[in-house]
């Protein structure tokens, strides 16, 4: 168990944090906590999809191996953040019962890959799906705190998130979980952890279609009125003519 680079990952994040609230101290906690998670995504993805892709092994044919010590680092950095995280969450109470639930199975899920010493190549696998929207999400949120939200480039933002959510973690994530339950060489408790983490992915997967219906019948019915404006207004300038 890497305690020793585990402690540094937390205290790094923690510094990066308070460097944050230092730089940032009139746009309050939430704004500095956004940015280290924004941070903490790229590297994240970037780190784990070069575990996965580059260095090996493939995690689809290899679930369950030794772990190298790429694939260590990699969880220790994302370990660490996972604390410092859940510890703000809970500081500041700004999540609900499904986003700590979700905090909570990836820090076990780490630890006990970490601790075992085996299964790192998929739990990088796991991290680079679940990862690879945060970016996408917390820049949404820094763009309703800047009140560019409204626009097309919110509308980007959210079709892109709710693509590769849909694309990576429950396309590729279900054969991921295939792959994992099917494995001889995984152990029980890592395939548990597998059924929570994809059943979660389906919990948020479900809240994402229902918030891109919701917005494209609001996109759609603001549409069609300022449609109908336009054409009255047309009407008048045509009868105002005559």
């Amino acid at each position: 168990m890497p305690v020793f680079e585990v402690t540094c990952s937390l205290i790094g994040w923690l510094c990066l944090y308070l460097l944050f609230c230092c730089i940032f101290s009139q746009r309050g906690p939430e704004w500095s906590c956004r940015l280290v998670t924004l941070f903490h995504g790229v590297v994240i993805v970037l780190l784990t999809a070069y575990v996965v892709f580059v260095d090996g092994p493939w995690p689809f044919t290899h679930a369950g191996t030794d772990n190298t010590e790429l694939q260590i680092f990699a969880l220790a950095v994302c370990l660490g953040y996972f604390f410092f995280d859940m510890g703000w969450c809970v500081c500041y109470r700004t999540e609900g019962l499904v986003m700590l639930a979700h905090h909570i199975a990836s820090i076990l899920g780490i630890l006990l890959a970490l601790s075992m010493g085996v299964s790192g190549c998929e739990t990088c696998g796991v991290i680079f799906g679940s990862e690879i929207t945060n970016p996408l999400l917390q820049t949404r949120w820094f763009l309703r705190q800047l009140d560019l939200y409204d626009s097309l480039l919110g509308d980007a933002v959210d079709l892109l998130f709710i693509l590769l959510f849909a694309i990576v973690r429950v396309g590729i994530g279900t054969v991921m979980f295939y792959c994992e339950i099917t494995s001889p060489r995984t152990s029980l408790v890592m395939k548990i952890g597998g059924v929570v983490m994809y059943g979660l992915a389906w919990v948020f997967m479900v809240d994402i279609a229902r918030f891109g219906y919701k917005k494209s019948r609001a996109k759609y019915k603001r549409w069609t009125e300022n449609h109908k404006l336009k054409e009255i207004n047309t009407e008048k300038l045509v009868g105002h003519s005559d």
